[in-house]
């Protein structure tokens, strides 16, 4: 579903020059499956989602979205893909109905069929009591739900997920933990980053590490842990780090 193949993107940075952020990564990202992507902050994941969102242009290398290239079928890519970026992106001033109504009209629907996917994903993520409310005065968990509900509304094939319970109390977390089950069980390809070592050993099937924009580690959380003799997720990603940060000392 999604293919990344030996993936660049250099910056021009004033005072450091030209940055590599994302230094040939390769993976591939399965339906069905819940794809982690685990970094530190600076370590090129969310450039890499960006990249695959068709939000920014690969500088090299290729990423393709159920068949189509990023950068010479960007609107066929967008058509299937629902992305959550880490800063969420919520208009304050609209009700969680005005906005799934707004993107889901953005996306091609309208009439009945529209209004019956918007009042389903209020259902489902428990909005009645605050659908046609004005946003600015929600909590991050109602805001956080209503924005996961806008990357549903038109029901893509593929979720990128930017820090989906970043901030969020354990109820709300649950509940998009929840739903991205159930979207696996569905079928959708789901790649996930997020900070949340105990959250990514639960939902995710393989995990790729990546440190200083190269993927370091790629598998199951069981050819991770034999991989680096470790238990713990947090565990594996630390010495995973450490091994990198190891190699290029000695390169």
């Amino acid at each position: 579903m999604i293919r990344v193949q030996s993936l660049f993107k250099t910056f021009r940075d004033p005072k450091r020059g030209l940055v590599t952020a994302v230094d040939g990564l390769s993976f591939e990202a399965r339906p069905g499956e819940i794809f982690g992507l685990l970094g530190s902050n600076g370590a090129g994941k969310t450039t890499t989602l960006r990249m695959i969102a068709t939000i920014l242009k690969p500088t090299g290398g290729t990423a393709e979205v159920a068949g189509f290239d990023v950068v010479q079928h960007p609107a066929e890519v967008r058509r299937r893909i629902g992305f959550l970026s880490g800063d969420m992106g919520y208009y304050h001033r609209l009700t969680p109905r005005e906005v799934l109504t707004i993107f889901g009209g953005l996306n091609g629907m309208n009439g009945s069929r529209l209004t019956s996917r918007v009042n389903a994903l209020i259902e489902e993520f428990g909005m009645q009591s605050y659908a046609d409310s004005r946003s600015d005065t929600f909590s991050t968990g109602m805001r956080q739900r209503a924005a996961i509900a806008r990357v549903l509304v038109h029901d893509p094939e593929v979720l990128i997920l930017d820090e989906p319970t970043s901030g969020l109390d354990v109820p709300s977390a649950r509940v998009i933990e929840e739903f991205i089950l159930e979207a696996r069980r569905a079928g959708k390809c789901v790649v996930l980053s997020t900070h949340i070592m105990e959250e990514a050993e639960y939902l995710c099937d393989r995990i790729g590490v990546v440190h200083d924009g190269r993927l370091q580690a790629l598998g199951t959380m069981e050819e991770l842990r034999a991989h680096t003799g470790k238990h713990r997720l947090r565990e594996v990603f630390l010495e995973l780090i450490h091994m990198s940060s190891a190699r290029g000392a000695n390169a």
